[in-house]
């Protein structure tokens, strides 16, 4: 199917122009002044600005030579009614804005240049080529974000997550940075290297260790001109490529510059970021080691970031690209996991100060059948907040760790435990590779049950393989309804999974807040 040049600038500019009132027009003409697409949003003379756009021709040419493209300009000027932005798209082409006589036009300029680089993509089109035209709004992309960056949307590893993130792509020119997203997302390779003029933002989601991973790819131009921009296209990026040329020195060389920009613009240390070496097919005219390449991941790292990395691919041939994306995304989940683990770790902490604060003492214990996985007792254990704990007794088969606010934590074998002092008893079963429950963990479960006094909780964990397990049929083969009625006792149920922790996070809040409602 070939392309549809006149529907897509339609589409392009439609959209463009609901994102600000201050644009009342846009016209794409060749040249000579023939306008090629257009769109207002008010009485605007087309001709007026097809004239204007051939006259400002010569003064674009001569801007054109100060740049290293020799390719593009950029010139805008006021009438009496309006302000006009003109960018050179390539030699033939050029893109008008026409804004409000009060318009800001460094407003209105990150959105131009977004514009103009869609518009060089539908001038080139070829067939079968899919180009996305909705425009983002910067300002919200920007002070939104940032504001939200750390909000974690959905992490259940083992039940399927959703990861939302903006991703940027930099570095310098002809380093192939466009040819990289274009062979990931597109599958494809163009050997016409058109430089990027100023940004291009291309949405793509994928699965990834069945999780789905939305990106919002944000290829930024090199142009040195351009930088003060960046800063707008930067704001509340989630993590970055920083990609150099393995046969061009200088573009490595750069990386630290590009790495600074990027630190400085943002002011974070923790954004997850990998150093992608490009064009490991030139093997003849490799100029970077591998092992150079990676020394610059410590190197950089010891300015404080704690997620980076280094990996070497092709755009031409596709080596690497899809596992350099993979990468980036597994920092990005790993960095959202620490993040929600942290406030999940305050929220416990706030849980047994809350119920400390009514009582001297609260004691949980853990019961595991294996001594060597108490992912229950380690997560507590971990509550800095609480205070340096003391052992009282660290063997094998039996642990207890007194806190001084009060807090106690016990852990025991499945073969022999002591709750009567317990107001919360965690046991955990693992039943991966399994189809049905061991009868011994139902008589387990009947002796925790008559072990613990009254109205106090308890939480079974069980390890599982969803696919070969039926969680409702498990339940059936738990059944202790008849021991329940017969004594009061909370019970409570969770399937355990393959990413465990932040799971086991969540049962262990609602097991103290079941404690603190009971009592």
């Amino acid at each position: 199917m070939s392309f549809n040049i006149t529907k897509s600038f339609n589409i392009l500019f439609k959209n463009f122009l609901e994102i600000s009132s201050e644009v009342v027009a846009l016209i794409v003409s060749d040249r000579g002044g023939l306008i090629v697409a257009g769109e207002t949003s008010s009485d605007v003379n087309m001709e007026i600005i097809s004239v204007l756009t051939a006259i400002v021709n010569p003064i674009l040419d001569r801007i054109r030579n100060e740049f290293a493209f020799k390719k593009f300009g950029t010139a805008s000027f006021d009438t009496d009614e309006y302000r006009l932005l003109f960018i050179s798209v390539d030699e033939n082409i050029t893109l008008s804005v026409v804004l409000t006589t009060l318009a800001s036009v460094d407003k209105v300029s990150p959105y131009a240049y977004f514009l103009a680089e869609k518009t060089a993509q539908i001038v080139n089109a070829e067939e079968g080529d899919v180009i996305q035209l909705e425009i983002p709004n910067f300002e919200y992309e920007g002070e939104t974000v940032e504001r939200i960056k750390d909000q974690i949307y959905q992490l259940r590893l083992e039940s399927g997550g959703t990861y939302r993130f903006k991703f940027i792509i930099i570095g310098d020119h002809y380093v192939g940075k466009t040819s990289i997203v274009r062979r990931y997302v597109d599958r494809r390779f163009s050997k016409d290297y058109r430089a990027t003029i100023g940004i291009n933002i291309i949405t793509h989601s994928f699965d990834f260790f069945e999780n789905e991973i939305n990106l919002s790819l944000w290829d930024i131009g090199a142009q040195q001109y351009f930088k003060r921009f960046r800063r707008t296209y930067y704001m509340g990026s989630q993590a970055a490529f920083i990609v150099f040329d393995l046969t061009n020195r200088e573009s490595f060389e750069n990386v630290k510059i590009w790495f600074d920009e990027l630190i400085n613009f943002l002011g974070k240390m923790d954004l997850p970021i990998v150093i992608v070496g490009n064009k490991t097919d030139l093997k003849e005219k490799r100029e970077i080691s591998y092992e150079e390449g990676v020394s610059l991941v410590p190197e950089l790292a010891e300015k404080g970031v704690s997620k980076i990395s280094y990996i070497e691919t092709s755009a031409l041939t596709g080596e690497n690209i899809n596992d350099a994306f993979s990468l980036i995304s597994y920092h990005y989940i790993v960095k959202s996991k620490e993040k929600e683990e942290e406030l999940l770790r305050k929220s416990l902490e706030d849980g047994i100060n809350c119920i400390l604060r009514d009582r001297e003492k609260l004691t949980l214990t853990f019961i595991t059948e294996k001594a060597f996985w108490n992912p229950g007792l380690q997560i507590m254990s971990e509550l800095i907040e609480l205070g340096k704990y003391v052992k009282i007794k660290d063997t094998k088969e039996e642990k207890i760790f007194e806190y001084p606010n009060g807090l106690i934590l016990k852990s025991h074998l499945t073969n022999n435990f002591d709750l009567s002092d317990s107001d919360g008893a965690f046991c955990i079963f693992d039943a991966r590779g399994k189809e049905h429950i061991d009868p011994k963990w139902k008589e387990k479960l009947i002796e925790i049950i008559e072990s613990i006094q009254e109205n106090k909780v308890v939480l079974i964990g069980v390890r599982v393989d969803p696919e070969k397990m039926d969680w409702s049929v498990l339940m059936e083969e738990f059944d202790v309804n008849e021991q329940l009625e017969r004594k009061m006792v909370s019970l409570l149920f969770f399937k355990i999974g393959i990413e465990y922790r932040l799971e086991i996070y969540d049962q262990l809040e609602v097991m103290l807040n079941t404690i603190k409602t009971i009592r």
